[in-house]
């Protein structure tokens, strides 16, 4: 759970290589209180942004500026990583991210991101709190910016 304060607090959540490419949602209005995570798709379409905790547990968040490939036509079935859901090929798919400027990584995911509202379906059709099935969410997440990112924390600035 965080707060971002300002549009600029918001940004600089952001790696400097990823702040030139965030382009805010219409109307986002500030304070913004972020109970798990924050996402949003430019409107574009190419890029699809992630505000989270910090993997270190400080207080900033950390932002992620992925870039969406153009899904293929296929009727074949993709699973997220994070919330382990299935859907076609414009529904989950390849997302990308730099690393640094010679390395991009890649996770295959809910193309908007929108792993919570699939995972809050399935615990209001199961029975079970959706917070069950959130805190693996949120820790595969962590998982990808400490593993794949290299971040530990996210500095104070």
């Amino acid at each position: 759970m965080f707060l971002v304060q300002t549009e600029k607090d918001l940004l600089q959540a952001f790696r400097p290589r990823d702040r030139e490419k965030v382009e805010l949602p219409e109307g986002l209005k500030f304070p913004l209180f972020v109970r798990d995570y924050f996402t949003w798709v430019e409107p574009a379409g190419t890029r699809v942004f992630l505000l989270m905790p910090s993997p270190g547990g400080g207080k900033r968040p950390m932002g992620i500026a992925f870039r969406r490939d153009s899904p293929g036509g296929g009727v074949a079935s993709h699973m997220c990583d994070w919330c382990h859901g299935y859907g076609p090929t414009n529904e989950i798919g390849m997302l990308t991210t730099d690393v640094n400027s010679k390395r991009r990584v890649g996770v295959n995911l809910c193309l908007d991101l929108r792993c919570k509202e699939r995972l809050e379906s399935v615990a209001d059709l199961s029975g079970r709190h959706p917070r069950e099935l959130l805190q693996p969410l949120m820790e595969r997440m962590l998982r990808f910016a400490r593993e794949a990112l290299k971040i530990e924390a996210v500095p104070e600035e």
